[in-house]
């Protein structure tokens, strides 16, 4: 049965055959939003997919219960994650309840927010001084109440040339709806507001700008390419230079805790199965292939996770969790 399932989630686009993870394409990017309410063979897929990444609100209590005597340390993704998905970047608002969610996740456990987005764009919407910010997916970090050590000789980076941004905007601007985003260390080609038949024509001049710029490289992820500085850092790499400014490098005392919803958060979801301690959460309502070990369907399901977090924290108010 399950092996029959599996074949299925194939057929459907559920699953992709062999190690995909290296092959940023636009065509595997157009997987990731493929509806599970479309019949009820999708549902009765997500519903197995569960099994193997059960819900983290379901799962709470067992899981807070390997906190005892551990530090949380938490982590998050933007869009996705703290705000819906929607067509315009620039109007991924996240909602006044979802702030107030993470300022009382903050008040009580080191909280970073992993964004591919600027740093200051990222501040612009949350708007809260209690956590830290990884904008570039970590690249330019922020935070209180330390100094980030921000310019690590291995690696130093530099803010991408003006010139890249203005070359896509000159190759992209006769194809509708797409929009360049300047994220200061990485720039964004969005292209969810593209019509579909424009998709291959979109990725070839992308394709055709970066071949020139061979310090840079190519991402992918939910229907948007990144060029970003070819150096190794990514969301893991990020979430492992926060948990050392916090001074939990080496210590089996942490747990991390991510939650996002995007390719580019495979990269932490992988650090904290690689620790063997923490966990990674996933954000999406279709199944897909992860490293999380639990799951949230959307960001209305975020938002009660953090409020649970916060109020099972907020009930050792005064005495230990130890």
């Amino acid at each position: 049965m399950r092996r029959n399932l599996l074949k299925v989630w194939k057929a459907f686009g559920f699953l992709k055959a062999g190690n995909s993870q290296n092959k940023e394409t636009m065509t595997r990017v157009k997987n990731d939003d493929c509806d599970a309410t479309t019949n009820g063979l999708s549902d009765e897929c997500y519903k197995s997919w569960m099994m193997e990444h059960p819900s983290a609100i379901a799962s709470f209590d067992q899981m807070v219960s390997k906190a005892k005597g551990k530090s949380i340390v938490v982590f998050l993704d933007y869009d996705g994650t703290l705000s819906p998905i929607v067509d315009d970047p620039d109007l991924a608002f996240m909602s006044d309840e979802m702030r107030s969610a993470v300022r009382e996740v903050a008040k009580n456990f080191p909280t970073a927010i992993i964004s591919g987005r600027s740093r200051e764009k990222v501040y612009e919407f949350v708007q809260l001084t209690e956590v830290y910010y990884a904008g570039s997916h970590g690249m330019d970090i922020m935070g209180p109440p330390h100094q980030v050590k921000s310019c690590d000789a291995q690696y130093q980076i530099k803010a991408l040339d003006k010139q890249i941004s203005n070359v896509l905007e000159e190759k992209t601007q006769k194809i509708e709806g797409a929009l360049i985003e300047d994220n200061r260390f990485c720039i964004s080609v969005h292209f969810r507001r593209v019509h579909e038949k424009d998709y291959d024509t979109l990725e070839e001049k992308v394709k055709s700008v970066v071949k020139n710029y061979p310090e840079f490289r190519l991402t992918s992820g939910k229907k948007v390419m990144e060029i970003r500085p070819s150096i190794k850092w990514d969301k893991g790499c990020a979430l492992e230079y926060l948990l050392d400014t916090l001074g939990f490098s080496d210590s089996s005392d942490v747990l991390p805790l991510y939650i996002g919803d995007d390719r580019t958060d495979e990269d932490a979801f992988k650090v904290i199965r690689r620790r063997g301690e923490g966990y990674p959460i996933i954000v999406s309502s279709t199944p897909k292939e992860t490293k999380a070990a639990y799951s949230l369907r959307d960001p209305s399901e975020v938002l009660s996770f953090l409020t649970h977090l916060a109020k099972w924290r907020n009930s050792f108010s005064g005495h230990s969790v130890d």
